[in-house]
């Protein structure tokens, strides 16, 4: 259960842009149990807001205490409940953001220097705060676990919503895809293979070095810039070809075989282990596809097309044994939305080369062969596409958007079930707001029970 975008933004960077603490004594705006709330934490928070252009819908003196306070309630709620949070996961995340601030800043150095503290501390307090965002947000899955839906909760649910509030629905589709992949000349893939052994020798023999080579040639864009290398990750989060070599690397100064996934060939080389975590650089080539390959694949595809044209069989049944696109060809070319895990698309979420083929297309037609770019691969790959069906923008319905409805009714039971919960939370604590902190319109009227008394 996602908590609202203030108490995100809350608990994911409150600590980051804290200024280190002194002897100097801070006023307290709030106190939540025995936790206290500063002012300097509050104006920190509120400047962190206006650079990050968050709205902030009301007077930000009222909303970003309140949400740090609902925030010390569930991290309280957490402490009873001994939630655990697994420190692997953490760390994970804790080094994908240093690794994309890397990227976005140019460097450790320029981390240091734009959050003015060691890159340890750093680490340490968005770690902590990482923390703290997985405990609330258990914390909140847990309490509502138990929604159950019924076809009759959810038609009664949109029966009593005032009629501006039925979200309207855009164009939507639903594709089938039959994708080729050219086949590369093995010639291709030993030249390729070729430089990377040459990039090998000149890094062993120390006429150049690892960093300078991934810079100047390697044709992964995500840590070319880096010198090639991609942070702290654990195996889950590599091809399982790179991790089986990459984790059974030793010697840092040392360059790897040739590893290929389907990303392409790699070279690695080991910068540091941590636990079943490990971090390393490494060099990315591709094999080009030639445009005598590209069109022999276009020709089989159109011949392919011409026969379920001629109804010698259908898309679908065609498709596990031609297709190549690992997604869908075991399920009949259907695309599926990684957003919300249904077969429709709007026409911006789909790939921009079957968008613009699918504009053209009625329902039950397919397209002719096309180029497209493999998005794992950066190559060109060949495709066809059939439109299944194309819903037009409309006001949501049951009939048609009821998985939409749904969601929409459950979403509204969990935060009305965590709003219940909050009222009791608050009125079960000891809160105590200073003067000038209390004159506001507080989401939950409760904090005001104990003010000063």
């Amino acid at each position: 259960m996602k908590i609202s975008k203030i108490l995100s933004a809350i608990a994911l960077t409150a600590t980051l842009f804290a200024s280190a603490q002194n002897n100097i004594v801070e006023e307290v705006a709030w106190v939540v149990g025995d936790q206290p709330i500063y002012k300097s934490e509050i104006e920190e928070m509120y400047q962190q807001l206006q650079y990050d252009r968050t709205p902030i819908n009301g007077d930000p003196y009222c909303i970003i205490p309140e949400q740090m306070a609902i925030e010390k309630l569930y991290l309280h709620q957490a402490e009873l409940d001994t939630v655990v949070v697994q420190e692997s996961m953490v760390q994970q995340q804790v080094d994908a953001r240093i690794n994309m601030l890397i990227t976005n800043l140019g460097s450790k150095e320029k981390i240091e220097e734009y959050f003015r503290k060691p890159l340890p501390e750093f680490r340490e307090q968005m770690a902590e705060t990482m923390r703290n965002t997985y405990k609330i947000q258990q914390v909140q899955s847990s309490l509502t676990k138990d929604v159950k839906t019924t076809p009759s909760d959810v038609r009664r649910y949109f029966e009593e919503l005032p009629s501006d509030s039925v979200p309207m629905m855009p164009l939507q589709v639903e594709v089938q895809i039959m994708t080729l992949n050219p086949e590369i000349p093995r010639q291709e893939i030993e030249d390729v293979k070729a430089r990377l052994r040459e990039f090998s020798e000149q890094i062993t023999s120390g006429q150049r070095d690892f960093s300078t080579l991934a810079i100047l040639y390697s044709e992964d864009e995500g840590s070319r810039m880096r010198g090639g290398e991609i942070g702290f990750l654990g195996k889950g989060y590599l091809e399982p070809e790179y991790a089986a070599v990459a984790f059974n690397l030793s010697d840092p100064k040392k360059v790897s075989k040739i590893v290929e996934t389907q990303y392409g060939y790699h070279i690695i080389q080991l910068i540091e282990k941590r636990g079943d975590r490990i971090n390393t650089r490494h060099i990315l080539l591709r094999p080009r596809v030639s445009d005598a390959d590209l069109t022999k694949s276009i020709k089989r595809l159109d011949s392919i097309r011409t026969d379920i044209l001629d109804k010698k069989y259908t898309f679908e049944e065609v498709t596990p044994y031609y297709s190549q696109d690992k997604d869908t060809k075991n399920n009949r070319g259907v695309m599926v939305n990684a957003k919300d895990n249904t077969t429709n698309f709007q026409m911006s979420e789909l790939p921009q080369e079957v968008a613009r083929v699918v504009n053209t297309l009625q329902p039950g037609e397919i397209s002719e062969p096309f180029i497209m770019k493999d998005p794992k691969r950066d190559s060109d790959i060949v495709a066809i596409v059939k439109l299944t069906a194309r819903h037009p923008a409309h006001r949501a319905n049951l009939s048609d958007d009821y998985q939409t409805i749904k969601g929409m009714y459950e979403n509204a039971y969990r935060q009305q079930m965590l709003k219940d919960w909050l009222e009791k939370k608050i009125k079960d604590t000891y809160v105590r707001i200073e003067d000038g902190w209390d004159n506001c319109e507080f989401q939950h009227q409760g904090w005001l029970k104990l003010r000063n008394n």
